[in-house]
């Protein structure tokens, strides 16, 4: 079978989640939080005092930042 990407977009507390989850599981998909991946850019880039308005500072950065998604005990977890 062909690998797609999905997307999974909506309202607030609707179930968005719960069914990018499932279907990740039914489909063999790995499942990747965006807003996770959002939430540990920030946390870096406060972290490490880069000004998000220094167009160059965000390009350093994004180029080393490591961002690993992993599943542990049935939940995702993002490091």
């Amino acid at each position: 079978m062909k690998k797609i990407i999905i997307a999974v977009d909506g309202f607030s507390s609707c179930g968005k989640s719960t069914l990018a989850k499932d279907l990740a599981s039914k489909l063999g998909y790995a499942y990747i939080d965006s807003g996770a991946m959002y939430r540990a850019v920030t946390l870096y880039f406060l972290e490490n005092g880069i000004d998000p308005d220094d167009p160059e500072a965000v390009d350093d950065a994004l180029k080393r930042i490591e961002i690993r998604f992993l599943r542990m005990n049935g939940e995702n977890h993002t490091f």
